[in-house]
């Protein structure tokens, strides 16, 4: 497997906002939020902030990572792609482009919950996500260069 990370390009949206949608539509404790077309848009929104990098495997957009300064806002990789180590290289990018990364998870994703504490970050708060439309409870985590174990 060969991975390529990139900025994301106007042309990627369609393909980010297909794994968002297909994460909402396979993940039975996620209330529906977008459909598939407002997806789109709100990647594109991402993508023209410069937010975005992607994980390419054989030419395919097969995750991606959106980033705003120290808050990671979304890491998400293809159903088809999970378990290929596509998280891990988009996670290591992000953190040697940092000195601190913060980011949030949605209480009942205990795999990200896993995948985040495996890779050092530590718990430091939570949310009861009465501030999201979901409204789901979130988990704050960070890590630090400082603080790495």
């Amino acid at each position: 497997m060969t991975v390529e990370l990139r900025p994301a390009r106007p042309t990627d949206a369609g393909r980010i906002g297909e794994i968002l949608h297909r994460f909402q539509e396979a993940t039975d404790w996620m209330p529906p939020q977008l459909s598939g077309v407002e997806y789109i848009a709100y990647c594109g929104a991402m993508i023209d902030r410069g937010w975005v990098t992607v994980a390419e495997e054989d030419g395919r957009v097969a995750g991606f990572l959106m980033r705003d300064g120290e808050e990671i806002c979304g890491l998400y990789v293809a159903e088809e792609s999970r378990g290929a180590g596509i998280g891990r290289v988009l996670l290591n990018f992000a953190k040697a482009r940092a000195r601190r990364l913060v980011l949030h998870v949605h209480e009942p994703n205990a795999g990200a919950r896993r995948f985040y504490e495996r890779h050092h970050f530590v718990l430091t708060g939570r949310m009861d996500g009465a501030d999201l439309d979901e409204g789901l409870p979130r988990i704050c985590y960070e890590w630090s260069r400082e603080g790495r174990t």
